[in-house]
Order: structure tokens, then sequence, then C-alpha cells
């Protein structure tokens, strides 16, 4: 078998790749065939050396991907062999509140998915929905549960409340798609008119382009009539426009940071925070448990993700460089064969 391997702050030209003997799983252990990646935001930070959680040098990189179950060690009664599943990006956080005891993370601390066969721990595995081809699962275990977090990890969506989602990442569209089937009315930005279609097409009511409207915040409010929007999924960290959008009382699901070359308008205050009177929460994925229900979903609804285009397991420093253009609609995804 091959796999890839970072050294922390090398970049994509510091991945290397190796053959190595296919592994035996131990009790609790499941030795899984990978068959899709997707790539982020996330990898490529990682990669140079920015990444906020430790990376171990010589790790196998890529936290999200799917497989199919090869064999199993003594013990295990999750999944069997000729299953399809789906590895938790963060394998020991199985329900409840995240904190630094489950921080533990594939592609960082842990040998990830840019590999053609891993070892996981049962108990870090879900089954994903028979409708999608693997390459579509891909995008489930750090994109989807992202925005399903997002959604639900605090006060869930009620039918007639409004959602905002900004842009056409993985994260945004999911959670388009989410929000509307939930029985929101979803808004979201853009910066094309091709793109405000295909947001569209995914369910969004209303688009606003931040290109022609700078202060997409403000602009976001008098399209509620001037109440804003009980939740905004902030992939951007543009905290200004956020608040200006978001209702008394709404939420703000913080989920990326400012990464342009332009910075925010401006940082916001204490003050604007309490003036807003809404509630900023962070958060980091999402659980097991999270991820199990959000399949359900996924299956109930027959969601599917955007994909933007496969790459080859050989081709994966050409998928990382090219995300890192940007500029594109939905996940990049790297077929294992």
């Amino acid at each position: 078998m091959k796999s890839y391997h970072l050294q922390p702050g090398a970049g994509i030209d510091g991945l290397t790749v190796r053959d190595h003997d296919e592994p035996a799983p131990g009790p609790g252990r499941v030795l899984v065939r990978v068959r899709a990646s997707s790539i982020s935001l996330r990898e490529l930070l990682v990669l140079a050396g920015d990444y906020p959680l430790p990376v171990r040098p010589d790790v196998v990189p890529g936290c999200a991907g799917v497989g199919e179950v090869v064999a199993v060690g003594a013990g295990v009664t999750r999944v069997a062999p000729g299953d399809r599943v789906a590895a938790t990006v963060f394998p020991d956080w199985i329900d409840g509140p995240f904190g630094l005891d489950y921080a533990a993370q594939l592609g960082s601390s842990r040998d990830g998915m840019f590999t053609e066969y891993t070892l996981a721990d049962e108990r870090a595995l879900v089954h994903i929905p028979a409708h999608l081809s693997f390459a579509e699962a891909a995008a489930l275990p750090l994109t989807a549960v992202t925005a399903w977090n997002a959604l639900t990890g605090g006060r869930v969506p009620m039918p007639g409340e409004t959602v905002l989602t900004l842009g056409t990442g993985g994260v945004s569209l999911f959670a388009v798609q989410f929000a509307k089937r939930s029985g929101a009315r979803v808004i979201a930005t853009t910066s094309s008119p091709d793109k405000a279609e295909q947001l569209r097409a995914l369910g969004a009511d209303e688009v606003v382009d931040y290109r022609q409207h700078p202060r997409w915040g403000e602009e976001v409010r008098r399209r509620t009539g001037g109440r804003g929007v009980d939740r905004v999924v902030d992939v951007v960290g543009d905290l200004s426009q956020s608040l200006a959008a978001t209702a008394l009382g709404g939420e703000i699901a913080f989920v990326g940071h400012w990464l342009g070359t332009d910075a925010p308008e401006r940082t916001p205050s204490p003050t604007d925070f309490f003036n807003a009177g809404a509630v900023l929460r962070p958060l980091a994925v999402g659980n097991r448990a999270a991820f199990e229900t959000m399949n359900r979903a996924v299956d109930a609804w027959r969601v599917r993700p955007t994909i933007h285009r496969e790459f080859g397991f050989d081709e994966i420093p050409d998928a990382l460089r090219h995300h890192a253009k940007g500029g594109f609609v939905g996940t990049v995804v790297v077929n294992h064969g």
C-alpha cells in the first residue's frame, strides 16, 4: 500500500509518498480500504504550518475520507467486512461538548486518509448513506458535519426562521440544503450571477452579491425588513457584517476566519456585540453522534454534495494546488480507486 506523508511547514512540495505493508487490525480495530477523500482549506493550513492544533511530523495528511471495511479485529461489532464507512475527523469525540481530551485529529496528530488503507478504531467509524457514491460521501466528514453542527449544535432552526450562508464552499452549500429542508428561509452571499444560480438551485431563496454590496450585512437586514436573520453560518470571519445581519437574540455559528488578502473593515468591539444581542458560537466540526444524526437526515432528505472536481490518488498534490486557487463551487474530491 502507498500513503502520503507530510512535514509541518514544508507545504505541498514537502509531501512524500511511501510504500508500506498492509496492516492487520488488532482488537477493536478495523482495516479500511480508502476509496475517496476530500480536500479542504484545513489541509492547506496543516501543510503550511498554520494549523492551531498540533501536527505530528511524518503524519499521513487528510482528515476526511471514506471507504470499505476489509477486515476487523477481535471484538469489533459496529462494522463488518464490506460495510461502507466514513472516518470521524476527531476519532475520540463520540458525543457531548468538545474538549481537549478529544482534540486528537486525523491528518494532524493521527494518521489521516491520504492513503490506500487505514486502521481505525471501530468507535471512530460511521456508515455512509446508501444513495451516495464514495466520492460524494467523502464530502461528509468535514464539511457536512461542520454545516450540521453550525445549524443544530446550538438552537435548532425552526420553520419560518431565516438562515444566512456565506459563499459557495462545501460547508456553505451543505448549510443551504440543510436549512432549506428544515423549513427555513435561506439567504446566501456570493460574488457572481453564475454562482448565484447554483445557490438558488440548491434551495437559496435570495442571493446577495457581496461585490455589489460590500456592506452585505446591511443589505441582508434590509431584505428581512430590518429584523435581521436568525442564524449566520459564518465561514469568513467578517464579524462586523455578520453582526449587522443578525437579529436580536440570533446566533452566529463561527466556522472560519478571514483568509483573504483584504482584512475586514474593522474588528467588532464588545459594545458592538452587546448592542447586537447576538450569540457568537465558535465550533469545530462535530462529534460522532452528530455525524450519525446528520446521516439519517441526509438519507431521508436525499441530500447530495456538490462535487467541483475529482482527482486521482496520485494527483493529490495537484488537487491541493487546485483548491488553493479557490473561486470554485463545491468540494474537491480525490478518488482513490
